[in-house]
């Protein structure tokens, strides 16, 4: 880049002259991308798409610092298929990157539905399914590619998938690829990419190794920033204080609320993930879990029953806790705090999503001092406390010199990671190659 992002970046102004002409038209897309709009249910652009699709279009690095929900696919993959259309290909000429199989799906299911009248074709190709489709798909020669780092180069060094042609190259969530540990895979993938190309860089937060890779890969970038360590607005989010013991009992009685419609509830292990979605499922709720010990086939099934309201309930550890895009989810429960304060926002970001409300409520021991002092340095602010009728209120978390939070057995630990003085995990224990 011709000077740094620290210099580059600023905080986003809305573009009201482009927000005054409103809807899609004033782009210049192609008119069977116009239908696919449409058909996606899409009236106006959202803030991130206002700025950042005229850039993509044009054929500029982007970088965008946005949180989930608020429009970034469409953002990057109006352009992409913009440049396919008016220039058509056989083989890869776009390549899109996701941490987490969902998010490919996510991100692949929204661009098909774009470009549902157009003949672009799209692979999505991720780890832990079978190779085979994937490479017959590959060998029909589609021009667009969605998926995980680690598949990518798997296919890549065995022959399969070619990439000296990528035109425009796509990183989505690329902080959580830094968290997944993918960074050395990315860095691969780069080297075999033409050198000439367009570049566009989403994140929701801005870590020293992403500004570094951004200030590697992006050249004079148009730089917009939507993103907040505050969650957003529209979601009302709050702690209770509360014991290790009680959370089970308040667990039902927030998912008994007449205003609970759509829930996510968050625990910090497989194990306990698994437990729990188990239990509230003979308590009569429509529940269902969604873990990484779970095949892809299993995993895909619990979301689309998540999606289409055969569950009203999802648990889930964080390897849903980016990225996701379920409409209508009016309460995120943190059954567990997360293991970072980073992934605090991103979990109750999936409630409040497209400018809708919602409710986030997190239980806190008092073995999670060091995640709750941390977390409210973060978003800047304290995080309003709610006691709750019936359960008697937990002690403000003070220091505590345990091996282990209250309530974790030795096998609920998150592997691949050590449990220090605090409670909190110390080390990356990071998940390789597209097997979230």
């Amino acid at each position: 880049m011709s000077c740094t992002l620290s210099a580059e970046i600023n905080q986003y102004m809305p573009n009201t002259e482009s927000s005054a002409r409103g809807g899609f038209d004033h782009f210049g897309l192609d008119a069977k991308l116009m239908q696919g709009i449409q058909a996606a249910g899409f009236i106006n652009p959202r803030p991130i798409q206002l700025d950042t699709i005229p850039a993509g279009l044009d054929g500029r690095d982007v970088l965008g610092l946005a949180q989930t929900g608020t429009g970034k696919t469409a953002a990057f993959a109006l352009p992409l298929l913009q440049r396919i259309m008016q220039k058509p290909r056989k083989g890869p000429c776009a390549l899109v990157l996701a941490p987490t199989r969902e998010l490919a799906n996510q991100i692949a299911e929204e661009t098909r539905t774009l470009a549902r009248f157009t003949p672009v074709k799209l692979v999505t190709i991720y780890g832990g399914v079978s190779i085979r489709n994937q490479v017959d798909q590959l060998r029909r020669r589609p021009q667009l590619v969605v998926g995980c780092p680690g598949r990518v180069l798997d296919l890549l060094q065995q022959g399969i998938l070619r990439l000296d042609h990528i035109e425009t190259l796509v990183i989505d969530e690329a902080d959580h690829m830094f968290d997944m540990g993918f960074m050395p895979d990315i860095k691969k993938i780069l080297a075999a990419l033409p050198k000439k190309r367009q570049n566009l860089l989403f994140s929701a937060t801005m870590p020293k190794e992403i500004r570094g890779l951004a200030d590697d890969l992006l050249q004079t970038p148009k730089v917009v920033e939507l993103s907040s360590s505050a969650p957003v607005e529209t979601i009302d989010h709050a702690l209770v204080m509360i014991s290790e013991q009680q959370k089970r009992n308040l667990l039902e009685h927030v998912l008994r609320r007449d205003d609970c419609n759509s829930a996510i509830v968050f625990t910090r292990t497989k194990h306990r993930a698994k437990r729990l979605a188990e239990q509230l499922s003979k308590a009569g709720h429509r529940a269902v879990g969604i873990q990484g010990n779970l095949s892809q086939a299993r995993r895909d099934q619990a979301m689309r029953g998540f999606r289409t309201r055969k569950y009203d309930i999802l648990v889930a550890t964080d390897i849903v806790a980016r990225g996701i895009d379920v409409s209508g989810v009016s309460h995120v429960i943190n059954f567990d705090v997360p293991n970072t304060p980073e992934a605090y926002t991103h979990r109750i970001g999936r409630t409040g999503r497209a400018e809708l409300e919602g409710i986030a409520c997190t239980f806190v021991t008092g073995s999670d001092h060091s995640w709750l002092r941390a977390t409210e340095r973060m978003i800047g602010s304290k995080i309003p406390r709610k006691q709750v009728e019936g359960f008697e209120a937990e002690a403000e978390p003070r220091p505590q010199r345990n091996s282990a939070p209250r309530g974790h057995t030795r096998e609920d630990r998150p592997a691949g990671k050590r449990w220090n003085k605090w409670g909190n995990s110390s080390g990356r224990g990071r998940s390789r190659r597209g097997r979230a």
